[in-house]
């Protein structure tokens, strides 16, 4: 039965060799929203490394105060900003804080005694955070210690702190990577804590290694672009209100806009989805008009058809025969398109197109296959039962 639907519809592919092409480029945008859905899905899975949710972020500006005296001034804010009512923690940062689509990347060196480099990561993101910051953003560490006040001696490698996606392109396990040196700018720095993960960018945004350097209060060469604070519940308006007159009470020149992070977050959320679900409504416009030409088709052929259903009927075929038919010629019809489709997905994976891993574009090739044959056979399920229900003496008095 399966040969000779095979044979029918080949026979029939130059009529409709326009389904054919309409059904190729339904599966064509289903694989390009599928990929980038379970792409989404796949960054959404991985640890996310902090927590947000009681985090709050201020942009700090200058003015027209002398880049000497700002040191001074920041110290007095921090101290000023750590002893409000409400305010649990207070970390300096760069401009790469959670969400703000700000990023600093380099490459990371592996090198031997000689130093030659042994293995690379060519792509990290690069944080200067300030050690308050694991308690601001309760990062996760699993391996090794946190920063400490005692980590900067003079003639001795700075002190870092990676995640686990950067310790695995460097060092079997995480006890290994403690006290292992990496090469970053041309300098050498001491591992002393490795963290689950630290996803500024967020979860839907492909995960990058990260790697942070401390900025230490004594750092007078470090001018923070934000400070991020840790929040008593309930914070609001008001709390807000009190950050910003503090800071321009201590620096005249100064000015600051505090954000939430989960503003931040939903903001962002906003934008990296807009264009995915903009791809998701044409694509089901684009089905839409699969399924009207499939039904369209279906319908045409049956009227056309009566006859020879007719015949089929009085000869003793049963009903649900004359349906099973009708639904595996689409099926098949559907087969020569998903063909042709697959012929142009398959090079995504096997050229490593976009970075995105192979297993990505062979989930959402299977979920477009499943998505047009699930679509044909639910097109042809009522022309099926039109079909089997014509009756042999009707059909051929008609003819």
């Amino acid at each position: 039965m399966i040969r000779h639907l095979f044979t029918l519809m080949w026979n029939r592919r130059r009529a409709n060799a326009l389904l054919i092409v309409e059904i190729l480029l339904a599966f064509v945008v289903l694989f390009a929203v599928g990929t980038i859905g379970v792409d989404l899905w796949a960054n959404y899975r991985q640890p996310l490394g902090f927590e947000y949710k009681q985090a709050w972020q201020a942009n700090i500006a200058f003015g027209s105060q002398p880049r000497a005296e700002r040191f001074a001034t920041l110290q007095q804010v921090l101290a000023r900003l750590r002893g409000l009512p409400g305010v649990q923690g207070v970390a300096v940062s760069a401009a790469n804080t959670p969400f703000s689509f700000n990023d600093s990347q380099s490459s990371v060196d592996e090198t031997d005694a000689k130093g030659k480099v042994v293995r690379s990561a060519n792509t990290v993101n690069i944080f200067n955070v300030g050690p308050e910051l694991r308690e601001v953003l309760n990062l996760q560490v699993t391996a090794g210690r946190w920063f400490e006040s005692g980590d900067v001696t003079p003639g001795v490698h700075g002190p870092i702190v990676i995640d686990e996606r950067l310790r695995e392109v460097f060092f079997p396990s995480s006890a290994q990577a403690i006290g292992k040196l990496l090469s970053l700018d041309k300098k050498q720095w001491r591992v002393v804590g490795v963290v689950q993960a630290y996803r500024a960018d967020g979860e839907l945004q492909t995960p990058v290694p990260a790697l942070m350097q401390p900025v230490f209060a004594a750092d007078t060469a470090f001018l923070p672009d934000a400070l991020l604070l840790r929040v008593a519940p309930g914070s609001g308006a008001a709390l807000e209100k009190r950050l910003t007159d503090e800071i321009r009470r201590i620096g005249p020149t100064w000015s600051a806009t505090v954000r939430t992070l989960p503003a931040m977050h939903a903001s962002q959320v906003r934008t990296l989805l807009t264009k995915p679900v903009l791809l998701g409504l044409m694509s089901i416009f684009l089905l839409l008009n699969v399924a009207l030409g499939l039904f369209g088709v279906l319908w045409l052929n049956i009227n056309q058809r009566r006859a020879e259903l007719g015949v089929r009927r009085a000869l003793g075929a049963p009903a649900g025969a004359i349906s099973r038919q009708v639904v595996g010629e689409i099926l098949v019809l559907t087969t020569f398109g998903l063909g042709l489709g697959l012929l142009v997905a398959v090079q995504f994976p096997l050229l490593g197109a976009f970075e995105i891993k192979a297993g990505v574009y062979l989930t959402a090739m299977a979920l477009a296959a499943v998505g047009l044959y699930v679509l044909a056979a639910v097109c042809a399920f009522y022309p099926g039962q039109l079909a089997a229900g014509i009756r042999p003496a009707v059909a051929l008095r008609e003819e």
